[in-house]
């Protein structure tokens, strides 16, 4: 056998094949330019596009949507441009090689991915934004900043908890500070022999006294219903934006408590309210 002629008719076959494949890559490599091209020019139309329709939306929410718009036509244009080069069927067959593994990264990721969208809708949906005084999974506090995968919240006790993205999405939240005014609700217990009437008139002028009240002519007092000789009250007022809603609760109560003692009412005590005694 003649090693010498074998390899010169290998080097011979390589040759033609590339002659021939020539045009075809040239013509694949300019397909792949031409939509790296498109890419770039669609991107900087597409901002100006989302910018018009939603001018709030943050740039880094802009940016990630961007960048996925922009890698899949380049994927598109890398895909064509492989087809034209006659290296379509060497692609699809490695990457149905890789299905097992996809679906197992697919599964593993599951939640990774979810989140990294769910932060990405937080941003173009404006449920809330940093500052906002929201409650998300039994998780209240102020939102320090919305991340790609979780959001920061430094609740009541100062406290800094992380909750991921995805969850925001799988139940109802509530912001706080998108809904105006809160309505404070104080539950009191009175015993049956004090005088409703009176007592429900102290307790909404004292209401209408307080510094965190506001539209003062909205506030009551409701009874809402009567067992085992105690009468079951309560006030409700809206509280100025801003206040705490906790420290607020507290020092209305200790007022109340201060003011009905003054007049004359006595709230119902432990022993009164337990049926049992």
């Amino acid at each position: 056998m003649n090693y010498y002629e074998t390899i010169l008719s290998v080097l011979d076959k390589w040759y033609k094949g590339f002659a021939e494949a020539t045009p075809r890559i040239a013509v694949g490599i300019l397909v792949f330019l031409l939509f790296l091209a498109l890419s770039s020019f669609l991107s900087k139309i597409s901002v100006r596009i989302f910018h018009k329709f939603f001018p709030k939306s943050k740039n880094r929410s802009v940016v990630a949507l961007i960048k996925v718009f922009k890698f899949l036509i380049i994927l598109s244009g890398a895909f064509i441009s492989l087809e034209i080069m006659g290296m379509g069927g060497f692609v699809l067959k490695f990457i149905g090689s890789l299905g097992v593994a996809g679906v197992v990264a697919g599964v593993a990721l599951k939640d990774l991915v979810s989140s990294m969208f769910s932060g990405a809708l937080v941003g173009i949906d404006k449920s809330f934004a940093d500052g906002d005084y929201v409650s998300i999974k039994d998780v209240t506090g102020v939102v320090e900043k919305i991340g790609f995968l979780t959001t920061k919240i430094i609740t009541d006790e100062g406290k800094k908890v992380f909750v991921p993205n995805q969850l925001i999405f799988s139940a109802p939240f509530i912001n706080y500070s998108a809904s105006g005014q809160r309505k404070v609700f104080l539950d009191l217990q009175i015993a049956s022999d004090q005088d409703l009437e009176k007592t429900t008139k102290v307790i909404l002028d004292e209401i209408k006294t307080f510094d965190a009240t506001d539209h003062i002519d909205e506030a009551q007092v409701i009874i809402l219903k009567q067992s085992f000789g105690i009468f079951y009250l309560q006030a409700r007022f809206f509280m100025k934006k801003g206040e705490n809603i906790a420290k607020v609760k507290s020092d209305a109560l200790l007022k109340l408590k201060n003011k009905l003692e003054e007049s004359g009412i006595k709230l119902a005590t432990q022993i009164q309210i337990d049926p049992s005694t």
